[in-house]
């Protein structure tokens, strides 16, 4: 597969480096960690592999990518990074087949990280698959495979070393409830925030931002002591929220769109690209961070996306300091520490977020959508804020023509697939991508009793003449 062929289908899922940070180099304090309220994080990763899905120890899909990591490439991305945002921290996650190629090229790099840590603070640790283990291994094999990939970066690493957190892209409930009671690692990146119909798995039905995982299903925030999970689950790419309520690629357009550059910067050019990166993440870093009291952008950024792409992070960096210069920029096992400093369980969380497009690809400029995730549910709003109160098709009791085109109840059983299957979602009531009749968009008010006292018990506003 071919770079035009991995932009066309998506397939290298990856990230725009976006942010900024007031933090100092090198290794976290904990006595000094911030704390999760009151602050904005970018936490930013990057993938080194040697194949494109390292389906599992001996079997590859895609491309192979070896000729792309190098030791320049490495330095090209950390440099650039550095001067986009002075001081920051990164994660670092390499792949089984990276943790042991005896290539001359693959030796350096891992002597590379290994300095980044000592030198910055990098988290240094391991992805098995390439993102899509629960879609090509068993359950089982995926714990042998963490177990022993971790247990290679600690060697590699020396001097007792341990990462706090895991890169999975999609990672089983049963695999995060092992990295937590066996192997002591309580953060993972471990769902694709509405991916569904692109690249190798499909993964539709989490919320977007930090909670703990059910032992039923990952993508389901646990109800009670008997279902939870102590690994906190984080999203790989922050989207923007208009693009990602469609399905793959339909109509023409990407439902990735948002900070990854394969979807931004290659795609759309840089400058355009950049421009939409900036509108994804003042969703998060304004009006986000008023409504949630701390906000949170994240993306993964591959090793083989190269020089021509690394180059564009100073001039995002340079926006997003001058925008919100408090940003920190942290690595995936700090950021998800302080959130279960802050929360035990998932009780609390209230996430909510508003959006009017930004006019660029399917982010429509006409469109107003709001979401809501908690414990209970995730619901989202959409409506055309264009359209005159009368015109509008009465909605979500304020006749502003809003229409529900997601409601994903948590308090229902959830179930996983068998081992080794593509699709992974947690759909129920209405999903956002319509892929099914179901899915149809509707008045709140026509919603079923029993889904509407749910709503409302979280969300009495809504239902306000």
């Amino acid at each position: 597969m071919n770079l035009r062929n991995v932009i066309n289908t998506g397939a290298c899922l990856i990230i725009p480096a976006l942010l900024a940070l007031a933090a100092p180099a090198g290794a976290a304090d904990p006595a000094q960690a911030p704390a999760l309220a009151g602050n904005r994080f970018f936490t930013f990763v990057s993938v080194i592999r040697v194949n494109q899905i390292e389906v599992s120890r001996d079997r590859n899909l895609g491309a192979d990518e070896a000729k792309l990591h190098t030791p320049e490439a490495v330095r090209d991305l950390r440099d650039n990074l550095e001067r986009a945002f002075p001081g920051a921290r990164m994660t670092w996650a390499l792949s089984w087949l990276a943790l042991q190629d005896p290539r001359e090229n693959y030796r350096a790099i891992r002597a590379q990280v290994v300095d980044y840590q000592k030198k910055y603070g990098d988290e240094v640790t391991f992805i098995p698959g390439a993102y899509f283990a629960p879609m090509h291994n068993s359950r089982e094999q995926v714990n042998r495979d963490l177990h022993d990939g971790l247990k290679l970066v600690s060697e590699m690493v020396g001097g007792g070393y341990r990462p706090k957190c895991v890169i999975g892209g999609f990672l089983a409930a049963e695999n995060l409830r092992y990295l937590a009671e066996q192997e002591n690692i309580h953060v993972a990146q471990g769902t694709i925030w509405s991916s569904c119909g692109i690249d190798y798995g499909d993964g539709d039905g989490s919320i977007s931002y930090p909670y703990y995982p059910s032992r039923e299903h990952y993508c389901k925030p646990a109800q009670q002591a008997q279902d939870f999970i102590d690994c906190v689950c984080l999203d790989g790419w922050t989207c923007d929220f208009l693009c990602a309520r469609r399905e793959g690629v339909s109509g023409g357009f990407n439902s990735r769109l948002g900070l990854g550059p394969i979807e931004s910067l290659m795609c759309l050019g840089p400058d355009t690209g950049l421009k939409q990166q900036i509108f994804t993440t003042a969703i998060h870093f304004d009006d986000g961070f008023k409504r949630n009291g701390f906000a949170w952008v994240t993306a993964i950024w591959e090793l083989c996306l190269g020089v021509d792409t690394f180059r564009h992070l100073p001039a995002y960096g340079a926006e997003v300091r001058r925008r919100w210069g408090d940003v920190r920029c942290i690595t995936e096992g700090e950021f998800g520490e302080m959130f279960r400093k802050q929360h035990k369980d998932n009780k609390a969380l209230d996430y909510r977020f508003t959006e009017r497009g930004s006019g660029i690809g399917g982010s429509d400029k006409n469109l107003e959508i709001r979401w809501f995730m908690n414990q209970d549910f995730r619901l989202a709003l959409l409506r055309d804020w264009t359209q005159a109160p009368d015109q509008a098709v009465a909605g979500a009791g304020s006749g502003n023509g809003e229409m529900v085109i997601d409601f994903t109840r948590y308090d229902l059983k959830a179930e996983e697939p068998q081992d080794m299957k593509r699709n992974w979602s947690l759909m129920n009531r209405i999903n956002q991508k319509q892929s099914r009749a179901q899915d149809k968009p509707v008045a709140l008010s026509a919603l079923p009793a029993e889904d509407q006292a749910i709503i409302r018990k979280r969300l009495p506003e809504l239902f306000v003449p």
